[in-house]
């Protein structure tokens, strides 16, 4: 008996080729609506589904493909007599081969205005069905939804090969898009319902990238896109130049797009390990966000990711030539900028578009061995009024500015945290510690190789849980800190800044990031 293909996609490119091939190797080709016109308008025979089902498409198409003439074929052992004498006093005929891609849910909810009704009815059901059935029965069906494979199948087929290897591969592709598309349509809906943290989290990822390595080169590692990509994140940047991401590229460029998002002025992030070594922000001028980012400490800049909210002017491009970065992300490079940095072969230049800064995931995710820990992101922008003078000394105008400026910095430098700053500039940073001291000693070691000492702020993500950092840092030139409170020493804390004549604001806001 000639062998049957069922063909039924939304993304019509290169079916007619596979048709004719699979034609020209002994297939007869079944098809429904869109697919049928158009293999029909391009001499392809094919017979139209309800020839086989002996029943019309209803309800607008939503019933077409959903009938035992067609699972009974997909899903029927060719192994099992019992199953092959029920086809044949049924009249079914076996179907061979599926090759269907799904209405285009994802594509339909990225529309902007898109209503429920429009998205709902872009929810396959007989697609989905078709390829459950087919992938279920690997061992005598190809299922195919990519037209990447069609070439392929079309040479397994045309080698006569029994490859049961291929297309159990393409049963758990098969199961991967079904999956994933079941995941879009799951988080839409639970978005519609507010549902925030439902009783079980889908998540969808597609394959952007292999990575040479990860986080050291004994590591495999890759790089997958969210299914619904943010436009405003490293997945969706386009790189002009230099050799591909590293794993740890990845992870530091992302941590510098989340800085420069809570800045609308011009703004200027340097990172290394995650950690900003320098930020600098300026009214007007990007050039000089730049040079304040990179005085604030050129040593640790070299090898570090550069992120710009502006476009990287000839200027600023001649003075990145004279060190070594890793990756610099913009909105746009200047033609002569362009120039300039494509000069040096390893530097990444990147490109994204900052506009959508507002736009980026709402949660974030990280995983544990066993689970998954899911939170919003932090993108609380502290405000000024907001916050609660505890000290006898108030701030000065600029230091209440340099404070609102380090409470901006602080909350994206890894815990314990803190940071000296002027109004518009990082002069020390100090992370990751396991006592908070430490962290005020090493900001302030840093700081003391600074020029610039008016004002002179420091910020702490959390609460001082002694006297001892308010004390250090007063000692040290600081003259006004901003830190959330809480502690059950507080007291202590606003006496020793009382003490040395020094202001003190309490935020109620803690930014611990682990």
């Amino acid at each position: 008996m000639m062998k049957r293909a069922l063909i039924s996609v939304s993304d019509k490119t290169g079916v007619v080729e596979f048709a004719k091939g699979l034609i020209n190797n002994g297939f007869e080709i079944v098809s429904t609506g869109g697919t049928y016109k158009k293999l029909q308008e391009n001499d392809v025979k094919v017979i139209e589904i309800d020839e086989i089902t002996k029943f019309p498409e209803i309800l607008d198409g939503r019933v077409k493909t959903l009938h035992p003439m067609v699972h009974a074929g997909l899903l029927a052992k060719r192994d099992n007599a019992e199953h092959m004498k029920t086809l044949e006093k049924l009249n079914i005929q076996m179907i061979d081969l599926v090759c269907v891609n799904l209405y285009p849910f994802k594509e339909t909810i990225s529309k902007e205005n898109v209503t429920p009704e429009q998205a709902i009815e872009q929810i396959d059901i007989g697609g989905p069905s078709m390829i459950r059935s087919a992938s279920k029965n690997f061992k005598s069906v190809y299922v195919v939804i990519d037209n990447n494979d069609y070439q392929t199948v079309l040479n397994s087929i045309e080698n006569n090969s029994d490859d049961l290897a291929l297309r159990q591969k393409l049963a758990a592709k098969a199961f991967r898009h079904t999956a994933e598309y079941d995941s879009i349509i799951a988080h839409y809906l639970s978005d519609l319902n507010g549902e925030e943290f439902p009783d079980v989290e889908v998540l969808g990822y597609d394959f952007h990238q292999e990575l040479r390595y990860g986080e050291n080169s004994h590591q495999k590692a890759a790089f997958y896109q969210s299914a619904m990509p943010s436009d405003y994140s490293i997945a969706s940047a386009k790189q002009l130049h230099g050799k591909e991401l590293s794993f740890n590229n990845i992870k530091d460029a992302d941590a510098a797009l989340r800085i420069v998002a809570d800045f609308d002025k011009p703004c200027v992030a340097a990172l290394k390990h995650m950690n900003p070594c320098g930020i600098g922000v300026d009214d007007e001028s990007i050039y000089q966000a730049w040079r304040k980012a990179y005085t604030a400490d050129t040593m640790s800049i070299f090898g570090g990711i550069v992120a710009v909210n502006r476009e990287v002017t000839k200027e600023i491009a001649e003075e990145m030539h004279k060190i070594f970065l890793e990756i610099v992300i913009a909105p746009s490079f200047t033609a002569e900028a362009l120039e300039i940095l494509e000069a040096k072969k390893n530097i990444r230049l990147m490109t994204l578009d900052f506009s959508k800064a507002q736009e980026a995931d709402k949660h974030e995710y990280v995983s544990v061995m066993g689970g998954l820990l899911v939170q919003e992101r932090d993108t609380t922008v502290d405000k000024i009024d907001e916050f609660k003078v505890v000290t006898k000394k108030a701030p000065t105008k600029e230091e209440m500015k340099a404070l609102l400026f380090g409470q901006q910095v602080v909350k994206h430098v890894k815990s314990n945290a803190i940071v000296i700053t002027t109004t518009d500039k990082t002069l020390g940073v100090g992370a990751g510690q396991m006592n908070r001291i430490g962290s005020v000693k090493i900001a302030i070691e840093q700081e003391e190789l600074a020029d610039e000492h008016a004002p002179l702020i420091m910020a702490s993500d959390a609460f001082f849980p002694m006297d001892d950092c308010v004390q250090y840092a007063a000692e040290h030139g600081i003259t006004a800190i901003i830190q959330p409170g809480g502690s059950i020493k507080d007291q202590d804390s606003i006496d020793m800044a009382d003490k040395f004549g020094i202001a003190m604001v309490f935020t109620g806001r803690r930014h611990f990031k682990h």
